[in-house]
């Protein structure tokens, strides 16, 4: 499938490592099943995805599952290179940095918004489902609205620099992806409730339009960075 390479493509680090800062916008054409690094296979039911039509690929850093669908989340990269004053030997600091940018871009909505909003410094916080599940749990510099996570990061560090993802869903709706897990129907209904709680939707907070141009707006120095569209 022409659209899974692609998007398997854009989650490998080899296109970074030898460019200055970099933030990248993607998009998605197809439904695609996003695996963390260490996530067996397993945990997928092969017909369920073969028969929705949906991609499934494995990106090289950690965490769990994220289910991408056209148009139906923000998207996007931050690359920092290991010589730039924003790198950082401590993970936590790195990931900081990219959940800075993603609360400073959804702050300047309103006041309302930027009310509800934290960056979580912290460790990991498991949740249920979270083994599984991306958006269960909050980790380390995800974005946090009256502590429902809204952004999602995953990072992967090299000797050249640091790539961290970063995705907001517009609406939260966990059902499709659980839909997709190789469980029982027993417990994929148990987990879309605690998954529901867990996480909110741009839109639950009001700014479902918002995107790709007020990021690029909130960056620190834009003259420093190079924007790709992808």
């Amino acid at each position: 499938m022409p659209g899974a390479r692609a998007v398997s493509g854009a989650f490998d680090v080899e296109p970074f490592r030898s460019a200055g800062r970099r933030v990248v916008l993607r998009h998605v054409d197809e439904p695609v099943l996003v695996m963390g690094s260490a996530q067996p296979s397993s945990v997928v039911d092969a017909d369920r995805v073969f028969r929705r039509g949906v991609s499934v690929v494995r990106r090289r850093s950690g965490g769990a599952a994220v289910l991408l669908l056209p148009g139906a989340q923000v998207w996007a990269d931050l690359w920092v290179p290991r010589d730039d004053p924003l790198w950082s030997v401590e993970p936590r600091a790195s990931a900081a940095v990219a959940g800075e940018w993603w609360a400073r871009a959804l702050g300047a909505v309103s006041r309302h918004v930027a009310d509800g909003l934290g960056v979580h410094r912290g460790a990991s916080i498991p949740a249920p489902g979270s083994d599984v599940v991306c958006f269960a749990g909050v980790g380390p510099g995800e974005v946090v609205w009256e502590g429902r996570k809204v952004v999602g990061l995953a990072q992967w560090r090299s000797r050249e620099g640091v790539l961290v993802h970063g995705c907001a869903y517009r609406r939260w709706d966990p059902e499709p992806l659980v839909d997709l897990l190789d469980l029982p129907s027993a417990a994929r209904h148990a987990l879309v409730g605690p998954l529901r709680a867990a996480a909110l939707g741009l839109g639950e907070i009001g700014v479902e339009s918002w995107g790709h141009d007020q990021l690029i707006d909130a960056l620190v120095e834009p003259a420093s960075w190079e924007v790709v569209q992808a």
